[in-house]
């Protein structure tokens, strides 16, 4: 018999973002699927977040609850993330005492994307990082948009601090190459999601959700799921909105994510700029715990990123929903939507004419999204993560 594998994930924090709902989905999934084969626990570096105009408590988020439900005991050190990663300068004895020791107490450890290896860092150079091998996953397409985190990863692939890279598309594979060198292997495990939970909604589940926000029947509606930050260009979407609200004012235009709300002052300003009209039909959610239901009212699933994006989870929870996904070329979008969405150049009219091409072809273009939905799944993520973990460390046998 041998003893359950012990799995450290560490967070920078837990805000909203797509690879916080990846990697929690990862740890909730292999906690309940694989209980007796891996044991997980989390650390997160900071306990609060001040990012995209808003503040963000751990306690709160969503991400959280779930794994505290799944029954993954979550701890934290405290801190408060902000746009920038927390350097190995920055940590206090104390911080890096706590964290050796729940680092001191796993087999492997997995780093949620780069940002938390100042950490790791941190306690090499004080002689405190316990010998534990370290994965590290990745989830961008442009390693340079890290910021410092790129030159940790690379001196840590360097040292052989980390021993593993766990990367969730071949753009992020190929992107990280000449950072991560020739000694560390790099695992691509595409992106999945849970299709019970997204899922086509029925009549009265999205009659209701439409009432909620007022949003007719029979009007059209396009999601723009995503925080405000440059890296997902808002002010290209709305430039598209303007272009398209002039030819169907009778669609609806929901902005949900960090930063999408009336208080956050460079919205407002991005809206001036592109010149969205006030007639137009624009809602400001902010950040939403009901995804699920937005998108089961979507009828297209609107990406404008220009950069960074490596394989976006929204376009695959829309069509997992029904919606179609329009994205621009990014990362492994094109790769990602490949027989059910629309790819555009970013160009304001050539998006708005998209929109326009899937809202005349609604009925067929809902049809090829949710016969997609068996290759979606997270199953066979999970299953893969699950395999490239217990690949990292050696089991050792229970005493008798």
């Amino acid at each position: 018999m041998t003893a359950p594998l012990r799995v450290l994930s560490l967070y920078e924090g837990f805000f909203a973002g797509g690879a916080r709902v990846l990697h929690t989905d990862v740890v909730a999934g292999l906690q309940g699927l694989h209980a007796g084969g891996q044991r997980h626990r989390v650390l997160s570096i900071a306990a609060r977040a001040r990012r995209e105009a808003t503040v963000q408590r751990m306690a709160d988020d969503p991400r959280f609850l779930r794994l505290v439900a799944a029954g993954v005991e979550v701890r934290h050190l405290g801190r408060t993330a902000g746009d920038a990663p927390l350097g190995p300068e920055t940590f206090s004895p104390r911080q890096l005492r706590r964290a050796a020791a729940v680092i001191g107490q796993a087999d492997v450890v997995v780093s949620l994307k780069e940002q938390p290896l100042g950490l790791l860092l941190a306690l090499r150079e004080r002689g405190m990082m316990p010998a534990v091998p370290v994965a590290v996953s990745l989830h961008r397409s442009d390693p340079a948009h890290a910021g410092p985190a790129r030159d940790w990863l690379a001196d840590a692939a360097r040292t052989g601090l980390v021993t593993t890279a766990i990367a969730c598309a071949e753009s992020t594979r190929d992107a990280y190459r000449e950072v991560l060198g020739d000694g560390v292997p790099t695992h691509v495990v595409a992106n999945g999601i849970d299709t019970a939970r997204f899922r086509p909604g029925t009549t009265q589940e999205r009659a209701a959700t439409r009432r909620s926000l007022g949003i007719p029947a029979d009007a059209p509606v396009v999601l723009f799921a995503a925080r405000f930050d440059a890296m997902k260009n808002p002010g290209l979407f709305l430039r598209a909105v303007a272009a398209h609200a002039e030819r169907r004012p009778e669609t609806h235009y929901l902005m949900c994510g960090a930063g999408m709300s009336e208080a956050n002052p460079a919205l407002r300003a991005a809206f001036s700029e592109a010149g969205v009209a006030a007639s137009a039909r624009v809602h400001l959610l902010g950040i939403r715990g009901d995804m699920p239901d937005l998108h089961r009212i979507a009828d297209i699933v609107a990406l404008t990123s220009a950069f960074g994006e490596a394989s976006p989870l929204c376009l695959i929870e829309g069509a997992a929903s029904g919606a179609t996904p329009v994205t621009t070329s990014v990362g492994d979008a094109a790769r990602v939507v490949a027989g059910f969405g629309v790819v555009t150049a970013h160009d304001p009219a050539e998006i708005a004419g998209a929109w326009d091409r899937v809202l005349a072809a609604r009925p067929a273009f809902r049809r090829l999204a949710l016969a997609s939905r068996p290759r979606l799944s997270r199953e066979r993520m999970i299953e893969e993560y699950r395999l490239a973990i217990e690949g990292l460390a050696v089991r050792v046998p229970l005493a008798a």
